[in-house]
């Protein structure tokens, strides 16, 4: 059975088999739960059974796209929260907390509910509150306002999801933290964010950071009950990127549309989808006027401004500098309310945002077809630089 096979056949059953297990007495595992919880694990265990080589065309990897460089935007802020929250850590709390710089656990992230998937390191749930603050601390130095306030609001919508299902296994805590090496502004190092709707891969050296694969989502993406009724989710990304789309002439619109239905999910570079291989498709922005040029660059904008500005910036320098070798490719219906995928993709950067079909709020959206209330957005660097790994060979292959 394929990877995709088997994470079709794992939606389906977690599906249909949420809201029962949920009810289950607490530590209690059904049959059919604990073969979900196998599916996931065996997509694990096929893909980390894989070289790391990156996500690439079918002409295989660019090589030259991520020079080791100082950039000047000072790391120092990160490297001081990170060491901070490392000291207040037992030995047992650092035994699931702290990995190699070159350790798997960076690529052991996935997007589906806790007891389905175990993670390593500290829940923000179970740390204490010394422990806690430090963590966001951690979030804080590495994030612009815009990124923590929309991980919070990510956060936010596992209480949502938990209310609705009455489940044990889902809460705006249940996010775990671990430290890739030892925080330091020469040496390579990194953390990670891992749980349910929410995972950030940070990687550090000097004062280069790569963040990515970066993983965002919600359900329900507007909360309309509970403690977090009225919290919003990803409408500025969805909204801007409808907006895109409809900019376009009639000739542009159909160069950029893959297929005009969209009757299933279409993200294709989620979890375990590190060596991706993925095409150019759709309309390549060389082509568009100066206008259209910005409006994509500022939808691109829309998703890199989760890092500090400093950062962000030489992030977007990247970007633009790979614009006219970038792609922009749509999935669905163009009415102010449809449903849709967009990609945006170029050498140095892929972003995904996909309408998707009800999981934990199939109570409220009785149909299997993909809805505004579910999004998922997966940013990744191409090429073989995701969790910085372009960047550690060479930092390895120079300093042994």
């Amino acid at each position: 059975m394929t990877s995709i096979q088997i994470r079709s056949l794992a939606m389906v059953m977690l599906t249909l088999i949420f809201s029962a297990t949920c009810q289950a007495e607490p530590d209690a595992y059904s049959d059919d739960f604990l073969a979900v919880k196998k599916l996931f694990s065996d997509m694990e265990v096929e893909a980390l059974a894989q070289v790391f080589e990156g996500v690439r065309t079918s002409k295989g990897k660019e090589t030259g796209l991520f020079p080791l460089r100082k950039t000047g935007v000072t790391t120092a802020p990160i490297v001081a929260a990170a060491k901070a929250y490392l000291e207040l850590l037992s030995t047992p709390d650092l035994i699931r907390s702290q990995f190699a710089v070159d350790d798997p656990e960076w690529r052991r992230w996935f997007n589906v509910d806790n007891g389905i998937y175990v993670r390593q390191g500290l829940s923000l749930k179970e740390m204490t509150d010394k422990q806690r603050t430090a963590a966001w601390s951690i979030l804080e130095a590495s994030l612009s306002a815009k990124g923590v306030d929309l991980s919070q609001r990510i956060m936010h919508t596992d209480r949502t999801l938990a209310e609705l299902n009455n489940s044990q296994f889902l809460d705006e805590d249940l996010y775990f933290l671990t430290i890739m090496g030892n925080p330091s502004e020469t040496e390579p190092w990194g953390w990670q964010l891992d749980g349910h709707h929410l995972v950030i891969n940070f990687f550090v050296v000097g004062d280069q950071v790569v963040m990515t694969p970066t993983f965002l989502g919600a359900e329900p993406a507007v909360a309309t009950s509970g403690k977090y009724s009225g919290n919003e989710v990803l409408q500025a990304e969805q909204d801007m990127g409808m907006a895109f789309m409809q900019s376009l002439t009639s000739s542009q619109q159909q160069s950029a549309t893959l297929d005009h239905r969209k009757p299933h999910d279409n993200m294709l570079a989620a979890a375990h989808k590190d060596n991706l291989v993925l095409d150019y498709a759709g309309l390549k922005v060389a082509s568009l006027d100066t206008t259209h040029k910005q409006a994509l660059l500022d939808l691109v904008q829309m998703y890199v401004a989760n890092m500090k500005e400093g950062h962000a910036n030489i992030r977007m320098d990247e970007v633009r500098k790979h614009l006219d070798n970038t792609w922009f490719a749509w999935v669905g219906a163009v009415e102010d309310d449809s449903v849709f995928y967009y990609r945006i993709h170029s050498p140095v950067i892929l972003i995904e945002f996909d309408h998707q079909v009800p999981v934990g709020t199939s109570m409220l959206h009785k149909e299997n077809v993909p809805i505004r209330d579910h999004i998922h957005v997966v940013i990744r660097t191409p090429n073989g630089n995701d969790y910085g790994k372009d960047l550690l060979s060479q930092h390895l292959a120079n300093h042994h």
